[in-house]
């Protein structure tokens, strides 16, 4: 469902500060794939993410979802099939509406009404239906503006407004990093609840191994702006950290040096 095809994205072209985030990448990701992609800082894979979504354009390649050539669309237009949580839980949501509001334009874009967000008492009884799911209690808390939430409760809520949207493909960027271990282990369950049971085809970008080892069916391990590893089936079933620093130090010729992917295990 989504085809990327000799993908290369250039920084800084014919200064001397160029830099090939990526290089020429071949990616197929089957529907209900999902994709966990772990790497060492500047490896390329928030710029591949960025990519797909439509935030800059690419020196060359395809991107083809579901089978429509998505290469030169704008982040804008991307965002009609694509959902995506990013590390900052502030960045997902509008703080000066409520919940429900919040919520209710999610609702409306998954049935194409643009940003009518329009609450009649059937889409309230959604929209509590939605939020019990993530036992944080907001439920009860509809005309609370979003602002007051704390850090947890908005990336809770962000990740169920790109979920009820019916994506095409959802896009996890780091979406646990800025939260507290106990926070982060909650959001981490919710997100593995709902892309399971929407069969929802997943993007994620984690500096955790062990989370990117348990989580979903495929992992991809990126090295400079190139995909060095890609690990399914019973293979993955076995991997161990060990197993996959390994594969790294064998694949690369040195050994892993990134003290936060370290720290995350």
């Amino acid at each position: 469902m989504l085809v990327i095809k000799d993908l290369t994205k250039i920084f800084y072209r014919g200064t001397s500060n160029e830099n090939t985030a990526l290089n020429n990448i071949n990616l197929t990701v089957n529907e209900g794939d999902f994709i966990t992609i772990v790497g060492s800082n500047g490896a390329g894979k928030s710029t591949l993410l960025n990519s797909i979504a439509g935030v800059f354009p690419v020196e060359k390649g395809k991107i083809l979802l579901n089978g429509k050539d998505i290469t030169c669309q704008t982040e804008y237009k991307c965002a009609k099939n694509i959902g995506r949580v990013f590390q900052d839980p502030l960045s997902g949501t509008s703080p000066e509406m409520t919940i429900e509001q919040n919520l209710s334009l999610a609702i409306s874009k998954s049935n194409n009404l643009s940003l009518k967000w329009g609450l009649t008492s059937y889409k309230r009884k959604i929209i509590k239906k939605h939020l019990k799911k993530i036992d944080l209690g907001l439920e009860d808390r509809l005309t609370t503006k979003v602002k007051l939430l704390s850090g947890g409760q908005r990336q809770a809520l962000t990740l169920l407004m790109a979920t009820v949207a019916d994506p095409g493909l959802l896009l996890l960027d780091e979406h646990t990093a800025a939260l507290d271990p106990a926070t982060a282990i909650k959001i981490k369950k919710l997100t593995a609840e709902l892309i399971n049971e929407n069969n929802i085809t997943t993007l994620m970008v984690t500096h955790n191994m062990e989370d990117a080892i348990k989580m979903g069916n495929r992992l991809i391990m990126m090295d400079d702006g190139q995909i060095i590893y890609d690990i399914t089936g019973k293979n993955k079933d076995n991997l161990t950290i060990e197993k996959l620093l390994k594969m790294f130090e064998n694949k690369h010729g040195s050994k892993f040096n990134n003290d936060r992917i370290l720290l995350s295990v």
